[in-house]
């Protein structure tokens, strides 16, 4: 039988939670905050503390000068050049303290670019651990949460987005993913608040 909300049924053995890039630099003022970052955090940090151990976070990792980078990436950081590393300091990459102190046994998986996937790590992770399931919370809705939603379809990994524990600096485009998600994925994509994820993960 379903758990209510989720379309495939409840979660367990072979689920992970797959926190996206809660880090410092998007929390603190700079010119990648995200203003409302600190209202889903609590959400999060409870589903991080109820399963340590099936918790992983991504963090992004800018390049450390402006004009690194491949491709349109060596533009990209000419344009944010005040976000590079060397400029804002290494502890900005860092996780929020709240789910830092998750770790161990929750894991870190760096990036360095939007998607999780292209790396290769993060798979090789879930592989070996079995996982087939994927809880995702973080930010931004439109950005790397998108970019990682997609790659995880594109695997074959089951897919079950957090509404209520996501991000976006852009109160628009974070509802028009939303639309996207419940229109165009509705096969792929399961969205449920953290009150069902909790009450359905056994």
């Amino acid at each position: 039988m379903s758990a209510p909300g989720l379309a495939y049924g409840p979660l367990g053995d072979h689920c992970a939670h797959l926190c996206v890039d809660m880090q410092r630099l998007f929390a603190e003022p700079s010119e990648w905050a995200t203003p409302w970052i600190t209202r889903v955090l609590p959400r999060i940090v409870s589903l991080a503390e109820r399963y340590p151990s099936q918790t992983i976070f991504t963090r992004f990792l800018p390049a450390r000068s402006p004009g690194q980078g491949a491709g349109t990436w060596k533009r990209y950081y000419e344009r944010w050049a005040s976000m590079t590393i060397d400029r804002i300091g290494e502890e900005m990459i860092e996780l929020l303290p709240p789910l830092a102190a998750c770790c161990p046994p929750a894991v870190v998986v760096d990036k360095h670019i939007y998607s999780p996937w292209p790396e290769g790590h993060l798979h090789t992770l879930l592989s070996s651990r079995r996982i087939d399931t994927l809880v995702i919370t973080g930010g931004e809705t439109d950005v790397c949460v998108l970019a990682t939603v997609l790659g995880a379809i594109d695997i074959g990994y089951r897919v079950v987005l957090v509404t209520d524990a996501l991000c976006s600096s852009s109160d628009a485009t974070h509802d028009a993913l939303m639309t996207v998600y419940h229109q165009r994925f509705a096969q792929q994509v399961e969205t449920v608040e953290m009150e069902t994820v909790l009450s359905s993960w056994t």
